[in-house]
């Protein structure tokens, strides 16, 4: 994988805490940044999956209970993912 050079601007309280966990995970702020932005990607492809998902399940009668029953089993199951 090619690695690319960026700066960015960020909070000083953002950027000391950064620090630190990754001093704490002994890691490079670099890699902590990455993981991080990899992790908010992720995040946002599941929200826009959960999007796609709940406007396929609109079309749906609302008097089907096994519909229902998926819903609340996604729901449950990607709760606490973003």
């Amino acid at each position: 994988m090619t690695n690319l050079k960026t700066a960015i601007s960020i909070d000083k309280s953002t950027f000391k805490q950064m620090d630190a966990l990754a001093k704490k995970l002994n890691t490079s702020r670099s890699r902590l940044f990455t993981i991080a932005a990899r992790q908010f990607i992720e995040q946002n492809k599941n929200i826009e999956l959960l999007k796609a998902l709940n406007e396929a399940y609109d079309d749906a009668p609302e008097t089907e209970p096994i519909v229902e029953q998926m819903r609340r089993k996604h729901r449950r199951m990607v709760k606490d993912q973003w």
